[in-house]
């Protein structure tokens, strides 16, 4: 069964959108009982000026999914959802302060982002699976019949017992992808990352001006981050990274332009 809610307009707080601004209090949207057995499927948003809030306060969804522009979704759970757990199409949606458990079937991923200035702050998802052949990151986004994704903000989250990446980010001249637009823009700061069983904890692939700093890479892939196809003027910054991680960057030769940060030590 899936839960359709309408939200009420409500402006964004000072925290998502920029500091200074006053912060309103934001309007309730109507949660109907029984929630927890739903998954909330979001297909209104606002505008850019005035996004719509859907504030779970912390109920519990059966995963989320978001097709549609301008949102804020903060303080829901989903514990066991149908992977992915949380899926955002569009451009301007917010997700923050969400809670993704143990996502099940699929691919297993915890969240799949597709779209333009998409902010992804301080969410926890953690028990991603690789069984039964699964890739279970805690993040992915491809270009493949989904929009490529531009001014990507990942920022304060916890990616906890992923077995897969962290982050697997492909754009649409990757080989795979579907030759549409560009991917760019990806800034990632301040989030944990503990992958399992994957080589990499992030794998970039046709992504070009990337972010990487301020991030914990724990447990012990292979490297941390890999960079190949194109990945262009990636500037990797301050990371703490597990003394176990053999190889802090890999990189090949069509992503060394414009490159800047610790020298490459591997193959991505």
């Amino acid at each position: 069964m899936t839960l359709k809610i309408l939200a009420l307009t409500a402006a964004v707080a000072s925290a998502v959108f920029g500091v200074g601004h006053d912060i309103p209090k934001p309007a309730d949207v109507p949660q109907p009982a029984a929630a927890s057995a739903s998954r909330l499927e979001i297909t209104k948003g606002g505008t850019k000026e005035k996004p719509l809030v859907y504030d779970g306060k912390g109920q519990s969804v059966q995963g989320i999914t978001v097709e549609a522009d301008n949102v804020v979704v903060q303080n829901y759970k989903a514990d066991k959802p149908s992977a992915p757990g949380v899926e955002l199409t569009g451009d301007n949606i917010t997700l923050q302060n969400v809670t993704v458990t143990s996502p099940q079937g699929g691919d297993g991923d915890g969240l799949r982002f597709f779209g333009n200035d998409l902010k992804i702050l301080n969410n926890t998802i953690s028990g991603t699976r690789n069984t039964d052949g699964r890739h279970a990151d805690c993040m992915q986004t491809f270009a493949d019949g989904t929009p490529a994704s531009q001014r990507v903000l990942i920022e304060g989250n916890r990616c906890e017992q992923i077995d897969n990446m962290c982050l697997m980010a492909e754009g649409p001249n990757d080989g795979e992808g579907d030759g549409n637009g560009h991917s760019s823009d990806f800034t990632l700061r301040n989030n944990y990352c503990e992958t399992l069983d994957a080589s990499q904890a992030l794998m970039i692939e046709d992504i070009q001006k990337l972010v990487v700093e301020g991030n914990t890479f724990a447990a012990k892939p292979d490297k941390a981050i890999g960079l190949a196809i194109h990945s262009t003027d990636a500037r990797i910054g301050k990371n703490t990274v597990s003394k176990d991680i053999g190889c802090y960057v890999g990189i090949d030769d069509t992503s060394r332009p414009g490159y800047q940060g610790p020298t490459p030590s591997c193959e991505p």
